[in-house]
Protein backbone atom coordinates (compact mmCIF):
# COMPACT_ATOMS: atom_id res chain seq x y z
CA UNK A 1 0.00 0.00 0.00
CA UNK A 2 0.98 3.47 -0.29
CA UNK A 3 2.00 5.74 3.14
CA UNK A 4 3.56 8.84 4.67
CA UNK A 5 6.63 7.48 6.29
CA UNK A 6 9.59 9.50 7.93
CA UNK A 7 12.49 7.73 8.09
CA UNK A 8 14.62 9.96 11.04
CA UNK A 9 13.85 12.88 13.09
CA UNK A 10 13.82 16.23 11.56
CA UNK A 11 11.69 19.07 9.80
CA UNK A 12 8.58 18.34 7.33
CA UNK A 13 11.29 17.69 4.58
CA UNK A 14 11.63 14.08 6.29
CA UNK A 15 8.38 13.25 4.75
CA UNK A 16 7.95 10.84 1.89
CA UNK A 17 5.13 8.73 0.01
CA UNK A 18 6.18 5.41 -0.21
CA UNK A 19 5.16 1.90 -1.05
CA UNK A 20 4.88 -0.25 2.15
CA UNK A 21 3.54 -3.15 4.32
CA UNK A 22 0.10 -3.28 4.59
CA UNK A 23 -0.92 -3.33 8.51
CA UNK A 24 -4.10 -5.58 9.37
CA UNK A 25 -6.72 -5.74 11.74
CA UNK A 26 -5.38 -8.13 15.40
CA UNK A 27 -8.00 -8.48 18.16
CA UNK A 28 -10.20 -6.24 18.67
CA UNK A 29 -9.66 -4.02 16.06
CA UNK A 30 -10.94 -2.81 13.05
CA UNK A 31 -8.98 -1.94 9.58
CA UNK A 32 -10.10 0.86 7.30
CA UNK A 33 -9.50 1.70 3.89
CA UNK A 34 -8.56 5.43 4.79
CA UNK A 35 -10.55 8.55 3.34
CA UNK A 36 -8.83 11.25 5.55
CA UNK A 37 -6.49 11.92 8.45
CA UNK A 38 -6.54 14.62 11.20
CA UNK A 39 -2.86 16.27 11.86
CA UNK A 40 -2.09 17.59 15.50
CA UNK A 41 0.71 18.85 17.09
CA UNK A 42 1.66 15.63 18.58
CA UNK A 43 2.39 14.77 15.34
CA UNK A 44 4.92 17.50 14.53
CA UNK A 45 6.33 16.86 18.43
CA UNK A 46 6.90 13.03 17.01
CA UNK A 47 8.53 13.60 13.76
CA UNK A 48 10.58 16.53 15.22
CA UNK A 49 11.98 14.43 17.72
CA UNK A 50 11.14 16.56 20.80
CA UNK A 51 9.59 13.78 22.28
CA UNK A 52 12.34 11.10 21.86
CA UNK A 53 13.25 10.67 25.53
CA UNK A 54 9.25 10.49 26.56
CA UNK A 55 7.58 8.57 23.82
CA UNK A 56 10.57 7.06 21.48
CA UNK A 57 9.56 5.27 17.73
CA UNK A 58 10.34 2.63 15.58
CA UNK A 59 11.18 3.97 12.41
CA UNK A 60 10.55 4.69 10.07
CA UNK A 61 7.40 6.04 11.44
CA UNK A 62 3.91 6.21 9.22
CA UNK A 63 2.05 9.79 11.35
CA UNK A 64 -1.44 10.53 11.95
CA UNK A 65 -2.79 9.56 14.99
CA UNK A 66 -6.89 9.36 13.63
CA UNK A 67 -8.67 8.35 10.34
CA UNK A 68 -11.74 7.94 8.80
CA UNK A 69 -12.78 5.37 6.05
CA UNK A 70 -14.27 2.07 5.79
CA UNK A 71 -13.90 -0.50 7.01
CA UNK A 72 -12.39 -3.64 5.33
CA UNK A 73 -11.09 -6.05 8.08
CA UNK A 74 -12.90 -6.70 11.02
CA UNK A 75 -10.61 -8.10 13.69
CA UNK A 76 -11.29 -11.50 16.36
CA UNK A 77 -14.11 -10.64 18.90
CA UNK A 78 -15.50 -7.32 17.42
CA UNK A 79 -19.06 -7.03 17.05
CA UNK A 80 -21.06 -4.97 16.27
CA UNK A 81 -19.00 -3.76 12.96
CA UNK A 82 -18.78 -5.06 9.67
CA UNK A 83 -16.87 -4.58 6.50
CA UNK A 84 -18.67 -1.78 4.39
CA UNK A 85 -19.14 0.78 7.70
CA UNK A 86 -18.12 3.82 7.54
CA UNK A 87 -15.88 4.95 10.74
CA UNK A 88 -14.27 7.27 12.22
CA UNK A 89 -11.81 6.71 15.38
CA UNK A 90 -7.88 6.41 16.77
CA UNK A 91 -5.04 4.21 15.89
CA UNK A 92 -3.60 2.19 18.49
CA UNK A 93 -1.32 4.38 20.89
CA UNK A 94 1.13 1.44 21.04
CA UNK A 95 1.71 2.64 17.23
CA UNK A 96 1.42 6.22 17.74
CA UNK A 97 0.22 7.03 14.39
CA UNK A 98 -0.66 4.91 11.01
CA UNK A 99 -3.24 7.57 9.58
CA UNK A 100 -1.32 8.64 6.83
CA UNK A 101 -2.09 5.62 4.52
CA UNK A 102 -3.97 3.17 2.42
CA UNK A 103 -5.14 1.65 5.54
CA UNK A 104 -5.07 1.39 8.91
CA UNK A 105 -6.10 -0.34 12.36
CA UNK A 106 -8.06 1.58 14.53
CA UNK A 107 -8.29 0.60 18.57
CA UNK A 108 -11.38 2.64 19.25
CA UNK A 109 -13.73 3.87 16.51
CA UNK A 110 -17.68 4.75 16.29
CA UNK A 111 -19.90 5.12 12.89
CA UNK A 112 -19.77 8.19 10.89
CA UNK A 113 -22.38 10.45 11.72
CA UNK A 114 -24.27 11.19 8.53
CA UNK A 115 -23.87 15.08 8.36
CA UNK A 116 -20.00 14.49 8.59
CA UNK A 117 -17.65 14.43 5.24
CA UNK A 118 -14.96 11.49 5.38
CA UNK A 119 -12.62 14.94 5.65
CA UNK A 120 -14.53 15.71 9.27
CA UNK A 121 -14.56 12.97 10.52
CA UNK A 122 -10.99 12.02 10.05
CA UNK A 123 -10.10 14.73 11.77
CA UNK A 124 -12.13 14.45 14.50
CA UNK A 125 -11.68 11.49 16.66
CA UNK A 126 -7.75 12.59 18.07
CA UNK A 127 -9.74 15.73 19.28
CA UNK A 128 -12.84 14.26 20.60
CA UNK A 129 -10.16 11.61 23.06
CA UNK A 130 -9.08 14.88 24.05
CA UNK A 131 -11.99 16.81 24.77
CA UNK A 132 -13.54 13.97 26.86
CA UNK A 133 -10.20 13.11 28.96
CA UNK A 134 -9.81 16.19 30.20
CA UNK A 135 -13.23 17.05 30.83
CA UNK A 136 -13.64 14.32 32.81
CA UNK A 137 -10.47 14.91 34.73
CA UNK A 138 -11.71 18.14 35.17
CA UNK A 139 -15.27 17.14 36.63
CA UNK A 140 -16.80 19.40 34.39
CA UNK A 141 -20.44 19.20 35.07
CA UNK A 142 -23.99 21.23 34.40
CA UNK A 143 -23.60 24.59 35.70
CA UNK A 144 -20.02 24.84 35.40
CA UNK A 145 -18.15 27.43 33.66
CA UNK A 146 -15.14 26.87 31.57
CA UNK A 147 -12.10 28.98 30.65
CA UNK A 148 -10.35 27.12 27.45
CA UNK A 149 -7.02 28.72 26.18
CA UNK A 150 -6.90 28.19 22.60
CA UNK A 151 -10.18 27.93 21.41
CA UNK A 152 -9.85 28.20 18.35
CA UNK A 153 -7.91 25.31 17.53
CA UNK A 154 -9.01 21.91 16.81
CA UNK A 155 -9.26 20.62 20.46
CA UNK A 156 -10.24 23.96 21.75
CA UNK A 157 -13.63 23.71 19.50
CA UNK A 158 -14.05 20.32 20.30
CA UNK A 159 -14.04 20.69 24.19
CA UNK A 160 -16.07 23.87 24.01
CA UNK A 161 -19.16 22.34 21.89
CA UNK A 162 -18.96 18.94 24.33
CA UNK A 163 -18.80 21.12 27.45
CA UNK A 164 -21.74 23.04 25.95
CA UNK A 165 -23.63 19.56 25.65
CA UNK A 166 -22.74 19.05 29.12
CA UNK A 167 -24.84 22.52 30.20
CA UNK A 168 -21.69 24.43 30.94
CA UNK A 169 -20.54 27.64 30.15
CA UNK A 170 -17.17 28.03 27.82
CA UNK A 171 -15.15 31.62 28.02
CA UNK A 172 -12.46 31.11 25.17
CA UNK A 173 -9.03 33.22 24.06
CA UNK A 174 -8.28 33.90 20.95
CA UNK A 175 -7.04 36.72 18.75
CA UNK A 176 -9.61 39.12 18.03
CA UNK A 177 -10.19 38.11 14.95
CA UNK A 178 -11.31 34.32 15.82
CA UNK A 179 -14.16 36.02 18.26
CA UNK A 180 -16.82 35.46 15.29
CA UNK A 181 -16.05 32.32 14.84
CA UNK A 182 -15.84 31.10 18.99
CA UNK A 183 -19.58 32.64 19.23
CA UNK A 184 -20.81 29.99 16.76
CA UNK A 185 -19.76 27.33 18.75
CA UNK A 186 -22.01 29.71 22.04
CA UNK A 187 -18.27 30.36 23.44
CA UNK A 188 -17.70 33.90 25.29
CA UNK A 189 -14.72 35.26 23.14
CA UNK A 190 -11.73 37.29 25.00
CA UNK A 191 -8.33 38.33 23.95
CA UNK A 192 -5.67 36.34 25.27
CA UNK A 193 -2.20 37.73 26.90
CA UNK A 194 -1.47 39.80 29.88
CA UNK A 195 -4.42 41.36 31.74
CA UNK A 196 -6.88 38.38 31.19
CA UNK A 197 -8.40 38.09 34.34
CA UNK A 198 -9.68 41.53 34.34
CA UNK A 199 -11.28 40.73 30.68
CA UNK A 200 -12.83 37.46 32.38
CA UNK A 201 -14.16 39.32 34.86
CA UNK A 202 -17.50 41.22 33.29
CA UNK A 203 -17.93 37.62 31.97
CA UNK A 204 -17.50 35.58 34.52
CA UNK A 205 -18.60 37.15 37.13
CA UNK A 206 -19.05 34.22 39.83
CA UNK A 207 -15.60 33.26 38.30
CA UNK A 208 -14.25 30.38 36.42
CA UNK A 209 -14.47 26.45 37.91
CA UNK A 210 -11.73 24.71 35.50
CA UNK A 211 -9.55 25.99 33.03
CA UNK A 212 -8.33 23.70 29.90
CA UNK A 213 -4.84 24.96 28.32
CA UNK A 214 -5.03 24.02 24.57
CA UNK A 215 -2.44 26.47 23.67
CA UNK A 216 1.36 25.88 25.31
CA UNK A 217 1.86 29.65 25.33
CA UNK A 218 3.48 29.84 29.28
CA UNK A 219 0.73 31.17 30.77
CA UNK A 220 -0.12 28.69 33.11
CA UNK A 221 0.79 30.83 36.25
CA UNK A 222 -1.99 33.11 34.70
CA UNK A 223 -4.88 30.35 34.43
CA UNK A 224 -4.15 29.65 37.68
CA UNK A 225 -4.64 32.16 39.63
CA UNK A 226 -7.29 32.62 37.68
CA UNK A 227 -8.79 29.35 38.78
CA UNK A 228 -7.80 29.78 42.12
CA UNK A 229 -6.41 26.29 42.25
CA UNK A 230 -3.79 24.23 40.19
CA UNK A 231 -5.78 21.47 40.75
CA UNK A 232 -9.09 22.95 38.72
CA UNK A 233 -6.42 23.98 35.48
CA UNK A 234 -5.26 20.83 32.90
CA UNK A 235 -2.67 21.64 29.90
CA UNK A 236 -2.21 19.34 26.93
CA UNK A 237 0.35 21.66 25.28
CA UNK A 238 2.46 23.33 28.14
CA UNK A 239 5.40 21.02 29.35
CA UNK A 240 5.98 22.91 32.22
CA UNK A 241 2.74 22.12 33.95
CA UNK A 242 4.53 20.18 36.84
CA UNK A 243 6.45 23.59 38.22
CA UNK A 244 2.66 25.27 38.20
CA UNK A 245 1.24 22.16 40.06
CA UNK A 246 -1.04 21.52 36.95
CA UNK A 247 -1.69 18.37 35.43
CA UNK A 248 -0.60 17.26 31.84
CA UNK A 249 -2.84 15.20 30.30
CA UNK A 250 -1.99 12.87 27.10
CA UNK A 251 -3.39 9.84 25.44
CA UNK A 252 -2.22 6.64 27.43
CA UNK A 253 -1.84 3.08 26.21
CA UNK A 254 -4.85 0.73 26.94
CA UNK A 255 -8.61 1.94 26.37
CA UNK A 256 -8.77 5.86 27.40
CA UNK A 257 -11.30 7.64 29.82
CA UNK A 258 -11.56 9.76 26.16
CA UNK A 259 -12.73 6.98 24.07
CA UNK A 260 -16.29 6.58 25.54
CA UNK A 261 -16.87 10.19 24.10
CA UNK A 262 -16.68 8.85 20.16
CA UNK A 263 -20.40 7.45 20.30
CA UNK A 264 -21.59 10.57 22.26
CA UNK A 265 -19.82 12.98 19.97
CA UNK A 266 -21.28 11.00 17.02
CA UNK A 267 -24.43 11.03 18.33
CA UNK A 268 -24.82 14.76 19.28
CA UNK A 269 -23.47 15.66 15.45
CA UNK A 270 -26.72 13.33 14.07
CA UNK A 271 -28.34 15.73 16.31
CA UNK A 272 -27.04 18.92 14.41
CA UNK A 273 -25.30 19.68 17.83
CA UNK A 274 -21.78 19.03 16.86
CA UNK A 275 -19.61 20.08 13.94
CA UNK A 276 -15.57 19.79 12.82
CA UNK A 277 -14.62 22.89 11.81
CA UNK A 278 -12.04 22.64 9.19
CA UNK A 279 -8.70 25.14 8.84
CA UNK A 280 -7.44 23.35 5.81
CA UNK A 281 -7.52 20.23 4.17
CA UNK A 282 -4.18 18.97 2.25
CA UNK A 283 -3.66 16.16 -0.41
CA UNK A 284 -1.59 13.07 0.96
CA UNK A 285 1.52 14.17 -1.15
CA UNK A 286 1.17 18.06 0.44
CA UNK A 287 1.45 16.44 4.30
CA UNK A 288 4.68 18.66 4.57
CA UNK A 289 2.66 21.39 4.78
CA UNK A 290 0.19 20.34 6.51
CA UNK A 291 2.24 19.38 8.98
CA UNK A 292 4.20 23.42 8.37
CA UNK A 293 0.73 24.90 8.90
CA UNK A 294 0.18 23.16 12.13
CA UNK A 295 3.01 23.93 13.56
CA UNK A 296 2.47 27.72 13.09
CA UNK A 297 -0.08 27.36 16.30
CA UNK A 298 -2.56 29.61 14.27
CA UNK A 299 -5.13 27.18 13.12
CA UNK A 300 -9.19 27.80 13.26
CA UNK A 301 -10.04 24.59 13.31
CA UNK A 302 -8.91 21.18 12.47
CA UNK A 303 -6.09 20.41 9.64
CA UNK A 304 -7.11 17.15 7.67
CA UNK A 305 -4.76 15.01 4.98
CA UNK A 306 -7.40 13.65 2.06
CA UNK A 307 -5.73 10.45 1.56
CA UNK A 308 -7.90 9.70 -1.21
Amino acid sequence: MFAVRYHRYGGSDVLRVEDVTEPHAGPGQVRIAVRATGVTPADWYLRSGMLRDVVPLALPHVPGMDAAGTVDEVGEGVTGTAVGDEVFGLVPFADQGGGAAQYAVLEAWAPTPRSWSFEEAGGAAGNIDTATRVLETLGAADGMTLLIEGAAGGVGTLTAQLARARGLTVIGTASEGNHGFLRQFGVIPVTYGAGLADRIAPVAPRGVDVVLDAAGKGSLAQLVAIAGDPRRVVTIADFDAERHGVRFSRSQAGTSPGWAGLPVAAGLADQGRLTVPLHAVFPLADTAAAHDASATGHARGKIVIRVR
